[in-house]
């Protein structure tokens, strides 16, 4: 009786099978297929050029240095400091902490801008070219999916990454900006 019932399990299960198989359902992460064009890439590499930016990139680096140094001198000589000398390289420690975190926040909101920006200059060619890969691959259900790495806010818990369209979107978003840059030269 086991047996039968197994057999008619795995026969339900292979018939039934192609029931389960969704087409023309994809997913999408939009922000990642723009973030991830070469037109955002030299974006964020000119950033990453701009003095300022570098500047600001420097001044944190040298304050997390600064601070580690202060933080292993705390811990070696602790026994051998006075009071007051703990008390003013804790204040001082505490005073590069705020620091490295105003140029942190700077250099968080001068990447955001840069992202917010590319985003305005791909945003309608992304959703164009979105829209022509729904109609070519015959997509009636597109539903975004978290970023890599990220924990999930979206509708998508998991995914076959066979259904993931945004390496597509990116790509054609390249051939694109490919395209557009080449128009004027002619």
């Amino acid at each position: 009786m086991k047996n039968i019932i197994k057999f008619y399990m795995l026969t339900f299960l292979f018939v039934a099978s192609p029931l389960f198989a969704v087409e023309g359902i994809a997913v999408i992460n939009l922000q990642e297929a723009i973030l991830e064009t070469q037109t955002a890439n030299d974006a964020f590499k000119a950033l990453d050029e701009d003095p300022d930016f570098s500047g600001n990139m420097e001044q944190a680096q040298t304050l997390q240095a600064d601070m580690q140094a202060i933080a292993e001198k705390l811990q070696k000589e602790q026994e051998t400091l006075s009071q007051d000398e703990i008390q003013e390289m804790q204040k001082e420690y505490q005073e590069k902490s705020q620091d490295l975190e105003f140029i942190a926040g700077k250099i968080q909101q001068a990447r955001q801008e840069t992202a917010q920006k590319i985003m305005m200059e791909l945003g309608q060619a992304a959703t164009s070219i979105t829209r022509e890969l729904m109609s070519a691959k015959q997509i009636k259900l597109l539903l975004e999916r978290p970023a890599r790495g990220q924990q999930s806010t979206s509708a998508v818990l998991d995914f076959d990454a066979e259904l993931d369209i945004t390496d597509d979107v990116t790509s054609m978003l390249d051939v694109v900006a490919a395209e557009a840059t080449a128009e004027p030269a002619e």
